[in-house]
């Protein structure tokens, strides 16, 4: 009984992709890929086409997210609505924007919980991470080319217990759609503690201050209209490990090498696409 009442909580199935739906957002996000982001991307061959993988991104650009968006709108492009992929992402989401997320749903969104991760896995499915969360979203400007995966090493483990490769996906460009300022989150924090509900009663995680349209200033977590900045996404090459399974997967000391590795192998690649993108 309990695992059908989680099951029919929104975002904790895997119902199958809406192909109405997904058909309709392509030419919109074709649009934007094509005119108003012009994105140039690389290294799609690095996904194996025989096997599950877990696709690791660096999350950039505030709420609008485009490198995200640009992504998926690639791998229909490129593998069609045939191949399974499921997509995590914040159960605040659900709470806050219900309609958005359910149409998020149709495309393949699921809760952020090692749970449905899990479940995608065992389907034989692909499953597409941002670790980083909010945090990462809204890093300052300055961060704009660090990794920021905010130390959560659930995908690590769930990586190594089910033996699959993690496949990172970085960007340049996403980050200079609006100019985050400073995050004021503790401050924020501080006025919680003394009595300021949260807004929808949603921990926001991040407190922003930016500049972006429509705003001219934005304060808080607030979705933006992007500047139409060009985009420069890359697949890079799966990050492999010396050991899988679960009993490696339960060693603390080894998920925690294994998490550094992935960073270290990320920010590298951040570094060269960055180099190559401000020398061409």
């Amino acid at each position: 009984m309990a695992a059908k009442k989680i099951s029919t909580r929104p975002g904790w199935s895997l119902r199958p992709k809406n192909p109405t739906v997904i058909r309709s957002l392509l030419p919109i996000w074709g649009l934007l890929y094509h005119y108003y982001f012009r994105v140039e991307t690389s290294g799609w061959h690095h996904i194996p086409t025989d096997q599950s993988v877990m696709l690791v991104g660096s999350h950039n650009g505030g709420l609008a997210a485009p490198d995200m968006f640009m992504m998926i709108y690639d791998w229909f492009q490129r593998f069609g609505l045939e191949r399974s992929v499921y997509g995590l992402m914040h159960p605040a989401v659900w709470k806050v924007l219900p309609d958005l997320a359910d149409i998020a749903a149709e495309v393949g969104a699921v809760v952020a919980h090692p749970k449905m991760a899990i479940a995608a896995l065992k389907q034989q499915a692909s499953v597409l991470v941002y670790p980083g969360g909010a945090k990462d979203l809204f890093r300052p400007y300055p961060l704009r080319h660090k990794i920021c995966l905010g130390g959560n090493k659930a995908f690590v483990k769930l990586a190594i217990e089910y033996e699959v490769p993690i496949v990172p996906l970085i960007s340049y460009g996403a980050h200079d759609t609006l100019i985050i300022l400073e995050d004021f989150y503790p401050q924020l924090q501080q006025l919680h503690a003394w009595g300021l509900p949260w807004l929808f009663d949603v921990d926001p995680e991040v407190f922003p201050v930016y500049l972006g349209l429509p705003w001219g200033v934005g304060i808080g977590p607030l979705p933006h209209i992007p500047f139409p900045i060009k985009l420069h996404t890359q697949v890079c090459a799966p990050v492999i490990f010396a050991k899988y399974g679960r009993r490696a997967a339960r060693d603390r000391d080894y998920v925690n090498h294994c998490y550094n590795q992935v960073c270290t192998q990320m920010q590298q690649a951040m570094n060269n696409l960055v180099q190559r993108v401000e020398h061409l």
